[in-house]
């Protein structure tokens, strides 16, 4: 099958991707629509009257040219086509059509338990099924001997794996297993929580009766007890014109913290990135974003593990900075968006280079601030202006409220 169009989804909809195409969110066969959607959420039945929770949505781009008709071939992030999207309508940002498989997910962790509804009917023959639907662990292993003794029922453990605690899941149910009566059942089910509760645990109880089950179990949500701050990824994300002094106050806020040695530092300055990470990027809204995309996607990945990172872009949109904030916090790590906002007048009196001075020329085009814009964060943790004070005091503004809120011993 030919697809004139190629697209990853982001990682709800390739959850959500993966349970359409296996069968667990049948009868659903694709994306909804935009009138579907909306009678889900106003009376929870699709346009058919069937009972359905929750919306499950695919958006593109709205410069995106594909149209009804269209293919779509859906890719996951290493580039491995998992299916075709035939395009049946596009309205209020809703791609709708039906998904058709072309090769099996490449999963990680717990592969040999990514089991599909066939499969596991398959293997519990027909008997009774007590299901339990899991996001952390069980802590009442009791409820689910006796429920399942007196439905005489085999018990099946549906960890739902999604997102950075996934593995963590799988673990639990796996020794919740040993535990169990023999026979019991464990398999990985990749969905997304939705927002309200009522409507998570009604969309479990639609998978749990995919795989088969004769009675549900919900297990409890998992009680996140974040660590202290010191112990923390974090992500340290100056913004600002060009000569508005971020890189010279991230340097020294590198610095600073190198000196007194509790953390493990990453840095991350746009000038050097572009050398080397985003070599052979051009100037263009497309590849600054890929540009700001990359430095957040390596700065979480430090963050990911306890690491401290510091990057200092001009990152000039605000919905790419969204998408940092995002990435970082998808790690359970914290983000601190620095706006460093030394007017553009001041940034053009110390403009070394004349950059400003060809950019007014019109020998630099899409240079930010003159004739591309800088959209001003509305969201920053921390706002400072380097026009009358000494940098040692600009990485005192920034290092403080490290300290006091207990990301720095």
């Amino acid at each position: 099958m030919t697809a004139p169009f190629e697209w990853t989804p982001d990682t709800r909809e390739l959850a959500d991707l993966e349970l359409l195409l296996s069968g667990a969110f049948q009868p659903l066969t694709g994306f909804m629509s935009s009138a579907e959607a909306h009678s889900v959420d106003e009376h929870g039945t699709l346009i058919d009257g069937t009972p359905w929770p929750a919306p499950v949505s695919f958006t593109l781009p709205d410069d995106h040219p594909a149209a009804p008709g269209d293919l779509i071939t859906l890719r996951d992030p290493e580039g491995a086509a998992l299916a075709v999207l035939t395009v049946t309508g596009r309205e209020d940002g809703f791609v709708a059509g039906p998904v058709e498989a072309l090769d099996a997910p490449e999963h990680g962790p717990f592969a040999r338990l990514r089991l599909t509804p066939a499969e596991v009917r398959k293997e519990l023959a027909g008997r009774q099924v007590l299901a339990v639907t899991m996001r952390g662990p069980l802590d009442n292993l009791e409820e689910v001997r006796a429920t399942a003794e007196e439905l005489d029922a085999t018990i099946l453990l549906l960890p739902l794996a999604f997102g950075e605690g996934g593995p963590a899941v799988v673990r639990s149910a796996l020794k919740a297993r040993d535990r169990l009566p023999e026979g019991t059942l464990v398999a990985v089910v990749p969905l997304a929580p939705r927002e309200e509760s009522a409507i998570d645990l009604e969309l479990r109880e639609h998978v749990a009766e995919a795989y088969g089950a004769t009675e549900h179990l919900a297990g409890p949500e998992p009680v996140t007890l974040p660590g202290p701050p010191h112990r923390r990824g974090l992500v340290i994300f100056f913004t600002g014109l060009s000569g508005s002094g971020k890189s010279t106050v991230a340097r020294g806020l590198r610095d600073a913290l190198l000196e007194r040695g509790s953390r493990t530092i990453t840095y991350l300055d746009g000038d050097v990135v572009r050398h080397l990470l985003s070599a052979g990027l051009s100037f263009s809204k497309n590849d600054r974003d890929l540009n700001i995309r990359r430095i957040g996607f390596v700065a979480a990945e430090a963050a990911r593990h306890g690491g401290l990172a510091i990057c200092a872009p001009i990152a000039p949109y605000a919905a790419t900075r969204d998408e940092v904030r995002a990435m970082v916090e998808a790690v359970g790590a914290d983000f601190l968006l620095v706006h460093v906002a030394t007017p553009l007048e001041e940034c053009e009196r110390r403009d070394r280079k004349g950059l400003y001075a060809k950019a007014r020329a019109g020998l630099i085009p899409e240079f930010t601030g003159i004739s591309d814009p800088y959209e001003e964060p509305e969201d920053a943790d921390l706002v400072i202006d380097t026009t009358a004070i000494s940098v040692d005091q600009a990485v005192h503004q920034v290092l403080n409220p490290l300290i006091q809120g207990g990301w720095i011993r």
